[in-house]
């Protein structure tokens, strides 16, 4: 089976010249990729204006792999071929990878390109891809497959470490500008570049040859044309989302193989979606959900996409309108956030009157209310991400279980509950950072038994129980929640009346008067 890896585009923040001069410097070897035993040119050309220069490299890399594994195949390295194809004029380098050692086992294929940025001449883009395709291997298929992986997880952080590295080797040495490539007929400036260069050595850039001739342009000419070029390109830094700050700011922490399946995914996502394309945090949120196995978050995220668009889910912020019972009636609202910063939403699911909120807005009205408070705790989530600037993908869920009895397990209630969970479970895969469940009365294990069997494994890893009366005791409520948010009647200073929870609410009483087509309408009096 053929893997592909692809990662994010990377922005250096410089000139695709300077990039060039501090990427050549990596070369035959550098302590900063210890595997790189060796590498020597093999071919080399060079067109007859130098813009273009093609260059081969025979390079050999070691490999920490098992001993029995070194053993049977007789060898402690592996040779790659590398060709870079460096066009000064179009201001690209194409690099191709690919292993020579045991080719006919297993097939290791790297493209790599570096080009000027589509709105800013001053900085450059990194993209890089790869393939691996392990067809047999002494029958260590998984071992290799494994070790190759790694392997390029590490390469992809280490090339940024080591081309940030010789960045700050140039500027020590005086070298922050390389001018573009001129054709030879226009080179008339005269003056000399100061660098640590002598006048008649060449400098090699991107496995070409950069003549002083080439570099024959004056400081002070360089920073006029930098500056002619900012005019002329004005850009907003802050609408572009450069990987590593992107990533950091709304993503978090990911492994460079993460990166790389939420590429897969977003690249197919867009050439599916003619309209919006989900967010990053959601196509994320499906990754993880399916242990980022990219075909079964896709199957999952086109299954959600077709519900969201059937429902019309996009609207319900917009156009749906809570019933006056609901408002009046149902125990839950949004509460403030929890120690991380998650928003959290606070549920006395014991005082719920299941029977009556069923019988007066039906199921269907309680599935709109729960997909309203979901649509709800994403905005929530992205207006916690830009005020804390870190990412808040999840929220948590406070339900105080006092007053749960035998009632509460009405068969048509626990149905339509069930229903409701399947629902979020298939669309809203990890939202739910944390549940704290407090208070729980002995009815509640036979609630758990009949519910417990339709939460998925990784939610159920999530749900914390606190049974004390103390919220500050160890295990507590206060270990999560901020003491000014806990409410009163856990025992906290927070006045619940502040939050739009209606807590030991009268029970609704119901006359039926009417059947209308689908649905029932009720009169509904209060008590």
């Amino acid at each position: 089976m053929v893997q592909t890896y692809q990662s994010p585009v990377r922005v250096y923040k410089h000139p695709f010249e300077l990039i060039m001069e501090a990427y050549q410097r990596r070369f035959p070897t550098t302590h900063l990729m210890p595997i790189l035993v060796s590498s020597e040119i093999v071919n080399e050309t060079l067109s007859e204006d130098k813009a273009q220069h093609v260059v081969e490299r025979l390079c050999k890399l070691g490999f920490d792999v098992p001993y029995l594994l070194k053993k049977l195949t007789g060898v402690d390295y592996v040779n790659f071929r590398q060709k870079n194809s460096l066009d000064r004029r179009k201001r690209t380098l194409h690099i191709e990878t690919f292993n020579e050692s045991f080719s006919n086992r297993l097939i290791i294929k790297e493209t790599c390109v570096y080009s000027v940025h589509p709105d800013n001449p001053n900085w450059t883009c990194f993209e890089q891809a790869a393939s691996l395709d392990v067809k047999s291997f002494f029958g260590f298929e998984s071992i290799v497959e494994k070790i190759a992986v790694k392997q390029y997880s590490q390469s992809i952080a280490k090339g940024k470490e080591i081309i940030e590295y010789y960045l700050k080797e140039l500027e020590a040495e005086g070298i922050t500008y390389v001018p573009p490539f001129k054709d030879a007929s226009s080179l008339k400036v005269p003056a000399i570049l100061t660098t640590s260069y002598d006048d008649d050595k060449e400098q090699s850039c991107g496995g070409a040859s950069i003549s002083s001739e080439v570099l024959n342009i004056g400081a002070s000419a360089s920073t006029v044309d930098l500056q002619k070029m900012e005019k002329q390109f004005p850009v907003d830094e802050s609408q572009f989302k450069l990987e590593a700050e992107y990533i950091q700011r709304y993503l978090g922490e990911l492994t460079p193989l993460q990166e790389s399946r939420l590429i897969q995914l977003r690249t197919w996502v867009a050439e599916l979606q003619k309209g919006k394309v989900p967010s990053d945090m959601t196509l994320l949120r499906f990754l993880r959900a399916r242990d980022f196995a990219v075909d079964k978050a896709r199957e999952m995220l086109s299954q959600s996409l077709v519900w969201r668009k059937k429902y019309q889910v996009d609207k319900i912020l917009s156009e749906y309108q809570i019933p006056r019972v609901i408002k009046e009636y149902f125990p839950g609202s949004w509460h403030h956030t929890d120690k991380d910063g998650r928003p959290l939403y606070l549920l006395c699911l014991g005082q719920m009157d299941v029977k009556g909120l069923v019988k007066s807005v039906g199921e269907e009205g309680l599935l709109k209310l729960t997909l309203h408070t979901c649509e709800e705790g994403l905005r929530l989530c992205e207006e916690a991400t830009e005020r804390l600037g870190k990412p808040i993908s999840s929220w948590t869920l406070l339900a105080d279980l006092e007053g749960l009895n035998m009632r509460h397990l009405w068969r048509p209630g626990v149905q339509t509950l069930l229903r409701i969970i399947e629902i979020v479970e298939a669309n809203y895969p990890e939202t739910m950072g944390r549940i704290l469940i407090t208070r729980a009365p002995r009815v509640f294990p036979i609630l758990w038994t009949i519910i417990g069997a339709f939460i998925d494994e990784v939610t159920r890893t999530k749900i914390l129980f606190h049974g004390g009366t103390d919220y500050s005791e160890p295990g507590g409520l206060l270990d999560y929640i901020p003491e000014e948010y806990i409410p009163d009647f856990l025992g906290g200073p927070y006045q619940v009346c502040l939050t739009k929870v209606n807590y030991q609410f009268k029970y609704i009483h119901f006359i039926l008067t009417k059947t209308i087509s689908f649905s029932n309408t009720y009169n509904v009096a209060f008590t």
